[in-house]
């Protein structure tokens, strides 16, 4: 009896294992939603630590990468003792510490053994979080609703300008915002929306993937039919010819191998201080940002507020993964916000579902021509999806802040929170005159400083005699 529920389960049960027909396609759209960002920190810090770019080290770190980010989602899905939240969680490269890691690079000349200070910080910092997480439950008390919810609306508004920036072709894109670029992701964000909500079943929560694959059959039927290049003019005023940023490269797929080994430590490790210290105070940044993207999962795709054990399974989680990375010379792994607002939008919170997501990650570091395929994604076509799923987000961060009643007092530390927190993140030109630290910090995103401002008003501001009575 009990096989038979398994095998009946819906993708709206957190429990229990749908058909793999299924399963796999659900799996599929968080990878897709997530790989890009999986890959693009390793990219900058690569890049600021001279590492050769498309160079031998390079690629099998970014081939280290996907595999480490599809093996700590299944340790966060299925747990390993206390260490994972047990809920549809997918883990990635955290684009949080590109701030910090640039600098420790900076500091330490720009070298590779800056790389190699970078991944030794981060293996402590791990074990940092780890130990933070297994505090979690008696810090519990500062983190209520009102909290989590701003943390996660701070995370969703941080996503819509990389979800239009995506939309557009991407911002570093030379035709970024061109016609094309905005019919692609136009189109992908309509089919969506008429799945999603004008059927029922398989096309409807597997909206994300549909649309996904839409979008790379129509970009490439336009390069049948429209030019393929374009001309623009370079900052040294030089005229230059150029692939438009819509058009599949599918050569990359051809020089893809089939199958790689990971390489375990491929970077010597530096122990140095001046990445240790502000490399651990992240991964105090990135617990916070953990705690709000699971209350997101739990609110958003199971309509209730995460337990104890969920948030400090889940912090342990992200602290082991991110140790077990740098031992691959990977950077920190951490809980992915994109992958929260499919969530929020489709409700597909079945365990199962998603870890068949980490199971590709996994194939797509041990068989790069795979990997290679979803690489050459145009980044209209994501951004198609992009900004619905990140408007998600900030829709679950409200449902969560008003989950009470919304007192005076609640309203003073959103507002304070979000206006001064999240100001300053997001416009940290206004932080150029403060210590460089500081900068890092608090200057990266607007979700660190407005977490912090929740959390410290939460605990001054004296609490009204009704919401104490409730």
């Amino acid at each position: 009896m009990e096989t038979q529920e398994k095998k009946t389960a819906t993708p709206y049960d957190l429990d229990g294992r749908p058909p793999l027909k299924i399963a796999i396609p659900l799996g599929l759209q968080h990878v897709l939603a997530m790989f890009v960002g999986n890959l693009t920190p390793l990219l900058i810090i690569t890049g600021a630590c001279g590492i050769e770019a498309g160079g031998a080290l390079q690629v099998a770190l970014l081939q280290n990468a996907m595999l480490i980010a599809g093996i700590v989602t299944l340790v966060q899905i299925f747990t390993i003792g206390p260490i994972g939240g047990k809920l549809p969680i997918v883990m990635g490269t955290s684009s949080g510490f590109i701030g910090v890691c640039q600098s420790v690079s900076a500091v330490m000349g720009n070298s590779i053994g800056g790389y190699g200070a970078i991944m030794a910080a981060c293996f402590i910092g791990g074990l940092f979080e780890t130990i933070l997480g297994s505090f979690l439950k008696p810090l519990r008390k500062f983190f209520p609703s009102v909290v989590t919810g701003t943390v996660v609306l701070s995370i969703g508004l941080s996503l819509i300008a990389v979800g239009i920036n995506s939309f557009g072709g991407g911002s570093s894109a030379h035709d970024y915002g061109s016609m094309e670029n905005l019919f692609v992701g136009l189109v992908v964000l309509i089919v969506i929306i008429a799945l999603k909500h004008g059927t029922k079943g398989f096309t409807s929560f597997s909206s994300i993937l549909i649309g996904i694959i839409v979008g790379y059959i129509l970009v490439s039927i336009m390069a049948l039919i429209l030019p393929t290049t374009f001309t623009y003019v370079d900052d040294a005023g030089a005229t230059v010819e150029a692939t438009k940023s819509w058009v599949l490269n599918w050569d990359k797929v051809a020089q893809a191998s089939w199958f790689a080994i990971p390489k375990l430590m491929p970077v010597k490790w530096v122990f140095d201080p001046r990445a240790i210290v502000p490399v651990c105070i992240m991964f105090i940044v990135t617990a916070v940002e953990t705690v709000g993207d699971i209350s997101g999962i739990t609110e958003g795709g199971l309509g209730r507020e995460a337990t104890d054990k969920e948030l400090s399974g889940g912090v342990m989680c992200d602290g082991l993964g991110s140790s077990l990375a740098s031992l691959f010379g990977v950077l920190p792994n951490t809980s992915f916000s994109q992958n929260v607002g499919l969530i929020a939008m489709n409700k597909v919170v079945n365990r199962f579902s998603i870890a068949t997501g980490g199971i590709f990650l996994i194939a797509c570091g041990l068989f790069p021509k795979l990997a290679a395929v979803i690489s050459i994604m145009p980044q209209s076509v994501l951004g198609g999806a992009a900004v619905m799923m990140f408007s998600s987000i900030v829709v679950s961060g409200i449902q969560l802040i008003t989950k009470w009643p919304v007192t005076p007092r609640n309203v003073t530390i959103v507002s304070v929170a979000l206006g001064l927190g999240y100001g300053i993140g997001s416009n940290s030109a206004v932080l150029a005159q403060l210590p460089s630290s500081i900068s890092l910090i608090f200057g990266g995103s607007g979700i660190v400083p407005a977490a912090l401002i929740a959390i410290i008003l939460n605990i001054v501001l004296p609490k009204e005699a009704e919401a104490q009575t409730k």
